[in-house]
């Protein structure tokens, strides 16, 4: 089985049950930016990958949630370390759903996100 990406950056303890999934990620400096804080791309994606990971825990397994719009709020720079990851489902439609997610570092919130997701019935 080839390894995903999320696997690549080094997320782990993912879980996502009745709209809502949690995942971790333990920073290192191969997560930093020239800045030396972690990178937008990695907090977005650890969002949209919890938020996309609540939805499906409320569709068919045939069903696949897209990513439509994601907007990511970055409220404080994040530093090498543990990361907590929380994506819940806010709002669900038959086709759309609206989740909210946020990762936080030592008791301190990093970044807000929201997104629209389209599910995608095969």
């Amino acid at each position: 089985m080839t390894e995903s990406f999320v696997d690549t950056l080094g997320v782990h303890s993912r879980t996502a049950d009745d709209g809502t999934a949690h995942l971790e990620l333990d920073a290192t400096e191969s997560h930093l930016n020239e800045a030396g804080t972690v990178h937008g791309g990695v907090l977005a994606t650890l969002v949209d990958t919890a938020m996309g990971q609540a939805v499906r825990s409320l569709t068919g397994e045939d069903d696949v949630p897209a990513t439509s719009q994601l907007t990511v709020t970055y409220l404080r720079a994040g530093k090498p370390g543990h990361l907590a990851v929380v994506g819940r489902v806010s709002k669900q439609g038959e086709h759309l759903t609206v989740c909210e997610a946020d990762v936080e570092q030592e008791g301190r919130t990093l970044v807000h996100a929201v997104a629209t997701f389209a599910v995608l019935h095969t």
